[in-house]
């Protein structure tokens, strides 16, 4: 299985590749948009912010090449900004137009309880919807690893794969066809992380 790494230098892509392989993925990263032409599947990771992000994708041609591929049926995975990235708009650094792949605003968390703090950094229960592939046999309820201060909110519910009990309640994981979004890192989160990777191949 071919896989892709979008590299927009916003992302630890070290430790993506390196799971993605232990998954039994041939990966690739690549700076060069017109690889996506042969990339069996995708990821889009990201840390930072969600201006940063878009700006680095639109200038480096990343944009019409990532629709390119969606519009051919690549399977993709975005991860943490990467995720929030599919949005139609964030507001991290101002109102930014996103990739608008899954319909929705990419907002901060509201000013959290006592003992909850922004950014939102460790495990926290990841509660998937019956029936959500990217969590085949993954128990719902299980633990993933998080770092970040904004999250998605999907404009159709339709689009919620999963959510995590912080500042009430928020998306964690997000699917429009073969379009897919996690909040957490995979690639930090053990063996739930690979069990969630091995699932994406194979779809």
């Amino acid at each position: 299985m071919k896989v892709l790494v979008v590299d927009y230098k916003m992302g630890n892509l070290g430790s993506v590749r390196r799971s993605f392989e232990e998954c039994g993925a041939e990966v690739t990263i690549s700076n060069q948009p017109k690889d996506l032409e042969n990339a069996e599947k995708f990821v889009l990771p990201g840390v930072g912010a969600f201006k940063d992000g878009m700006a680095r994708l639109e200038s480096e041609g990343w944009v019409p090449k990532i629709k390119e591929a969606i519009g051919d049926g690549v399977p993709m995975l975005g991860i943490c900004l990467g995720m929030q990235l599919l949005a139609a708009k964030g507001f991290e650094g101002g109102e930014i137009s996103g990739l608008n792949l899954i319909p929705g605003e990419v907002k901060r968390f509201v000013p959290p309880a006592e003992n909850e703090r922004i950014p939102h950094i460790g495990w926290n229960e990841v509660y998937s919807t019956q029936g959500a592939v990217l969590f085949d046999q993954i128990p719902s309820g299980t633990d993933f690893y998080f770092v970040h201060s904004y999250h998605f909110v999907p404009h159709d519910p339709a689009n919620i794969l999963a959510e995590t009990p912080y500042c009430g309640r928020f998306v964690s994981a997000v699917m429009a066809d073969r379009v897919f979004g996690v909040q957490f890192h995979p690639e930090k989160s053990g063996k739930p992380g690979f069990a969630l990777i091995r699932n994406f191949l194979k779809i």
